[in-house]
């Protein structure tokens, strides 16, 4: 793996914990009145990352948290019979943070699912890649038929 690749790994680790823990704020109704610019610095400082995969993380968590609620709908429209506050909180944000490279930065599909997998059998439970791979591959799939 060249180090650039190894770097957007590293962001989208980093991007998920945070998205997490933003999360899990949002849950406890801190979340979206936080200041998205705080909680990434006060969660990002216990991360070693080099300037660049730094400002890629924050972008994923900008990102993600500016158009959470558009992409809860793609994910909650591809996840048949699964509401999205009853997932995993990791697997929801994995899905998150694919969608949204998948979506707004236009991040190549196999790239995005190959990468959400990757985090969600580093962070999730057993069933999560094969959950994720799934719910990813139909948001794909309906990106595709938008685009036709």
């Amino acid at each position: 793996m060249t180090a650039a690749l190894a770097g957007r790994r590293r962001s989208r680790q980093v991007a998920l914990q945070v998205l997490y823990a933003f999360d899990l704020g949002d849950r406890k109704g801190q979340g979206r009145q936080a200041d998205v610019e705080a909680v990434f610095e006060t969660f990002a400082d216990h991360f070693e990352l080099p300037e660049g995969a730094r400002a890629f993380a924050k972008e994923l968590v900008a990102g993600v948290v500016a158009h959470r609620d558009e992409l809860d709908l793609r994910i909650a429209a591809s996840a048949r019979n699964w509401r999205l506050e009853r997932m995993a909180a990791v697997d929801r944000n994995v899905l998150r943070l694919a969608a949204y490279e998948l979506v707004h930065l236009g991040t190549p599909v196999q790239v995005a699912i190959d990468e959400a997998v990757e985090l969600a059998r580093q962070f999730g439970g057993d069933p999560s890649p094969g959950f994720v791979n799934g719910v990813l591959d139909a948001v794909a799939a309906s990106l595709a038929e938008v685009a036709s």
